[in-house]
């Protein structure tokens, strides 16, 4: 169901809902936008397979849905989308997760195939958002004007939950999706919340290899109202990962139906990184 803001928490909050049917709205300095698109038509699939030079794609791509934060006056965003997702896939290129045997001939096309898979097919990334920054009518990548420092606030996820303020604007965009075969799935997609407060978001990308693997990578990011013109970023980036044999010797279940919601099994998951930094946006670039 999409969620429908309420105009009277929005004009009270002093905010005001983005024109002309675009999904999003205007608050304390800035803007944010979501866009919700169809999968990608086969040529503009075979545009990025040339672009990202590679001949695999997720199964689903919703190559033209993002979400962007804008800080208004000094042209600072923060966005997010697959193309760039898929460049850190690309970049990182982990090995395959090998397969269980059984499950090794889902990925054939034609029957009596052969398969080779020698590329990550789960489509793994490291991405954590982009940043660009706008200069007149142009918009030039960030080239070191913006710079994220390590630091050691962490966001209180579980203060964030408990607030209680109306919720202004809320979306969640999939940026691309493969079930693997049948064998598993793979997903990146973002939320946003904003609150007369502050904005809150959450990147996830979610693995599941039925059998196999279980991968977790989240990024956190939250900004407070509180400095208009020079607000401050918290980016929070954990990563978890863990076999189904390891959760076996450690009694939980087996079976992939218990692993079907990474809300419900995070924490069965160990962290094998973890990252908090902080973005401070000056006025003007």
């Amino acid at each position: 169901m999409e969620w429908e803001a309420d105009e009277k928490e929005v004009k009270a909050a002093g905010a005001e809902l983005l024109p002309d049917g675009r999904r999003g709205l205007r608050i304390h300095g800035w803007e944010i936008e979501s866009s919700n698109r169809s999968i990608l038509t086969s040529l503009n699939l075979q545009s990025w397979e040339e672009k990202l030079e590679t001949t695999h794609l997720p199964e689903m791509m919703f190559g033209d849905s993002c979400l962007v934060l804008k800080h208004v006056s000094s042209g600072t965003q923060i966005h997010f989308n697959a193309f760039d997702a898929l460049l850190g896939w690309k970049k990182e290129a982990l090995p395959p997760v090998e397969v269980p045997a059984a499950a090794h001939w889902k990925f054939r096309s034609k029957p009596f195939q052969q398969v080779i898979l020698n590329y990550d097919y789960t489509f793994t990334t490291p991405y954590s958002g982009s940043e660009t920054v706008e200069t007149g009518s142009d918009s030039e990548e960030k080239n070191g004007c913006l710079k994220w420092e390590d630091c050691d606030e962490e966001i209180n996820v579980v203060a964030l939950a408990s607030k209680k303020e109306p919720i202004l604007f809320y979306d969640e965009v999939i940026l691309y999706e493969d079930e693997l075969a049948d064998s598993g799935v793979s997903f990146l997609t973002v939320k946003v919340r904003v609150m007369p407060s502050c904005w809150f978001l959450l990147l996830r990308f979610w693995l599941r290899v039925d059998g196999a693997l279980m991968r977790l990578r989240d990024t956190r990011v939250f900004c407070t109202f509180n400095e208009i013109s020079n607000p401050v970023i918290i980016r929070e980036i954990c990563w978890r990962e863990t076999t189904f044999k390891a959760l076996a010797s450690k009694g939980y279940p087996s079976d992939s139906a218990s692993y079907n919601d990474p809300n419900i099994i995070s924490q069965r998951l160990p962290i094998v990184f973890h990252n908090t930094q902080k973005l401070k946006i000056p006025d003007t670039l």
